[in-house]
């Protein structure tokens, strides 16, 4: 019967109350849950009071909370009758969906979206669409694989799509988190050359995925994720010991990890988390005589089924056009 079972639009009887009917008796017991849980998990993250009333539910709180509470109902209420079940985990990821102020769209509907030729990442800011064949493919296998690595020259979207699409997943509550890292190698700088305390002196080199995060999320919601610890920025150092489980985790500039960081990073991959790897093979600052652990791992795994490698060329470059005519011009000068 799909979403049009529930009564639309709820209909408030005053300003503290959202009222919302639903149909299926049954389907309604399976959304309150085994004593009423599932609804005094929605009362507890949101603030709200949810009153049983027949096949109603009444919604008591702040407009805003109400709101969310009404999106968070209706979704759970769609799972179930698709004949999905839902628990303490589902409620969860709903909620998180509703506090980024969208209900997000799931990984088969993206792909439906993209075998239809209908190519767009919806983030909270903006809508972002891959303009070129390899840009394409290279978001698609994003929503595809678990680990996928994009290689290429500066300026093709590689990490940008990667970010657009990490947001995406985290609005959509796939992930719980997303975590971006980047080596501190740069050249000609050191950390110790810089002024202030750790954080100072990372935050230049992690600057250009606060950029991209800016352009999808609201300044204020990515302060709080930020604060929360839902969006990590971290140095790939910061990497070593930990499992990345449910999140969405890139690393930039990958070129410049050395091979031990490489598989360090790779092995940090956890349950239920997205992986990808971007980097541009000519721009390596690593010192002289130590080998790329992005060379590396395209050596080592190039032949490892799941892992998709994505390339980019000139062609893809979305900066300025003489950016590509640059890239082309150090191409054919590295090849004579």
């Amino acid at each position: 019967m799909g979403f049009s079972a529930i009564t639309p639009p709820p209909r408030s009887q005053d300003a503290h109350e959202t009222l919302l009917e639903f149909p299926n008796n049954r389907l309604l017991i399976d959304l309150c849950g085994e004593f009423d849980r599932n609804l005094a998990q929605i009362e507890h993250k949101l603030q709200v009071h949810i009153l049983r009333r027949g096949n109603q539910l009444a919604v008591v709180g702040e407009p805003e909370a109400q709101s969310q509470a009404a999106a968070v109902l209706h979704q759970l209420y769609q799972r179930l009758e698709q004949n999905k079940p839902i628990d303490a985990e589902e409620v969860d990821a709903a909620l998180r969906m509703a506090d980024l102020g969208g209900t997000g769209t799931t990984v088969d509907e993206q792909l439906e979206m993209f075998e239809a030729g209908k190519f767009e990442i919806r983030t909270r800011k903006k809508q972002v669409e891959p303009r070129t064949e390899a840009q394409k493919a290279y978001v698609k296998h994003l929503f595809e694989h678990e680990l996928a690595f994009g290689i290429g020259p500066a300026g093709t979207g590689k990490t940008y799509l990667a970010v657009a699409v990490g947001v995406t997943m985290l609005i959509g509550g796939h992930v719980d988190k997303i975590i971006l890292s980047r080596p501190a190698v740069e050249a000609g700088e050191r950390l110790g050359f810089l002024p202030g305390d750790m954080k100072d002196k990372v935050d230049p080199y992690m600057q250009p995925l606060y950029d991209a995060l800016n352009d999808f999320l609201p300044a204020k919601q990515l302060a709080k994720l930020l604060e929360e610890k839902r969006i990590e920025i971290a140095p790939l150092a910061f990497m070593r010991g930990r499992t990345l489980s449910n999140a969405f985790v890139v690393l930039d500039e990958a070129q410049n990890a050395s091979t031990m960081q490489m598989k360090m990073f790779l092995t940090r991959l956890g349950q239920g988390s997205r992986m990808v790897i971007t980097g541009d093979r000519s721009q390596v600052d690593l010192p002289r005589g130590m080998p790329s652990g992005l060379q590396d791992a395209e050596r080592i795994l190039g032949h490892v089924e799941g892992i998709s490698f994505n390339y980019f060329t000139a062609k893809d470059v979305v900066r300025h056009p003489m950016v590509a005519k640059i890239i082309d011009a150090y191409d054919q000068a590295e090849g004579e």
